[in-house]
């Protein structure tokens, strides 16, 4: 709990206390604190082992929040997420009541998401859209604080289900994450070892929510000044028509992003600056998070894919031919 603290201090403090049982990561952790300070959702890819799991649960343990996790699976159902209304008898009072899924948390892990049917994604839509469900008629509200952090494998298509163009836009930022360095790996050894050692449990500090709305509150009031503003619509401009900014861009982009792109990279760059200690969104806030908003909604044509051109190296191309206005 913060004692006088403002919010930003105990942002950071958070950040650094998540830091040191996830070595190695750095850009990730600062991520999933940009989902949870923009009341986002996050889709995470990466390979098996990276610490996908255990980044958020360590979130959850270092924050006032209850942590959910569900493991999707080819034959899960819609109501295995929402939860379903049980029918208690004749005698009961109520016949029927509503028994919550595990969707109703804090923080809830949507793990390889894509080993489940579409039916089953759809099940999180309007969680993460609308935070809200709706069983057998009826709403049910999700908790104020709400995220779901969702994972997928790249390298595993065999029993997969891809998920589509319009799902994969509601997640605020797709996060790719990498192996650590050699030094990290070595850390990453020598923590475990540590973890499983005897008198390893110290009680963790938690943040308190009413920290994370307070520094909502305060991102609202980061500026985004007019220059600003036109340099990210230009860049989401780019997307839509690239054959003004360059053939080569032309011939890779298909489809561009969407306004929830634009609104995406509005809320993360002052997410972002306000991370960083500023009252004002700079260009480097926005290129900072320009790939983790925007390479998810991008698709591209037969040809770069053919070419094995990826997202990331279309935003790279798009960010040197846009200039700040």
């Amino acid at each position: 709990m913060s004692s006088g603290n403002n919010a930003h201090e105990v942002v950071l403090q958070l950040k650094e206390r998540v830091s040191r049982s996830i070595i190695g990561q750095e850009a990730v952790i600062e991520r999933l604190l940009l989902g949870l300070l923009c009341n986002g959702n996050i889709l995470m890819e990466g390979l098996p082992g990276l610490a996908k799991t255990r980044a958020i649960k360590t979130l959850s343990q270092n924050l006032e929040s209850e942590f959910r996790r569900i493991q999707f699976t080819p034959d899960l159902l819609p109501s295995d997420i929402t939860g379903s209304e049980i029918y208690l008898g004749e005698q009961a009072e109520e016949r029927f009541v509503f028994q919550p899924g595990p969707i109703f948390g804090n923080l809830v892990l949507a793990d390889e998401i894509n080993r489940a049917p579409a039916k089953v994604q759809a099940a999180l839509l309007e969680a993460m859209e609308e935070r809200q469900v709706t069983v057998a008629g009826t709403t049910h509200t999700m908790p104020e604080l709400f995220m779901v952090l969702a994972t997928q494998n790249p390298i595993e298509q065999e029993g997969t289900y891809p998920l589509p163009e319009a799902q994969m836009d509601r997640f605020l930022m797709h996060v790719t994450i990498d192996y650590p360095d050699d030094a990290s790996e070595a850390r990453i050894i020598r923590l475990v070892r540590e973890e499983s050692g005897p008198g390893s449990d110290p009680e963790p500090v938690s943040t308190s929510q009413d920290d994370i709305f307070t520094a909502r509150s305060e991102i609202h009031q980061v500026a985004l000044a007019e220059p600003m503003e036109r340099y990210l619509v230009s860049l989401i401009a780019a997307t839509r028509r690239p054959a003004e900014f360059s053939d080569e861009l032309s011939s890779w982009i298909l489809v561009g992003a969407s306004p929830r792109g634009s609104l995406a990279l509005d809320k993360v760059s002052r997410a972002h600056a306000w991370l960083q200690g500023r009252d004002h969104v700079t260009p480097d806030d926005i290129r900072a998070v320009a790939h983790d908003c925007l390479r998810h909604r991008l698709i591209l044509t037969y040809e770069a894919n053919a070419a094995g051109i990826s997202a990331d190296r279309v935003i790279d191309e798009i960010i040197k031919q846009v200039a700040v206005a």
